[in-house]
């Protein structure tokens, strides 16, 4: 008897270059499509697109400019600014704060 070979297609795994991620979350997230409509469109899974959208800083098209103003994510966005604002303003705070305590006009108590 014979024994038949059984072979089986191996998928290979596909490798992207930068440019076409980036372009692919931008894609995504200036057309205001789901992600798996994109991902369709593009012949990938939309997994890749999630995985990918942290590629895409959000000045230049990622989280903040898909925020629809008055949403969720465009108020999350809002308060995590105002929570770096304030971090950097208690920063300066504290440093002219030890400034004013080493200054040499400051007024002395008797």
């Amino acid at each position: 008897m014979i024994n038949s070979i059984k072979t089986s297609s191996v998928k290979r795994r596909r490798k992207f270059d930068e440019t076409f991620k980036r372009e692919a979350v931008q894609n995504w997230l200036n057309s205001g499509k789901s992600a798996e409509v994109v991902a369709e469109e593009l012949g990938l899974t939309a997994n890749l697109l999630y995985g990918w959208r942290k590629l895409v800083p959000a000045a230049a098209g990622g989280r903040a400019a898909a925020a629809k103003p008055g949403s969720v994510a465009d108020l999350q966005d809002q308060l995590d600014a105002a929570h770096r604002e304030l971090r950097h303003v208690r920063e300066q705070c504290l440093i002219l704060k030890k400034h004013w305590a080493f200054s040499p006009n400051r007024p002395r108590a008797v």
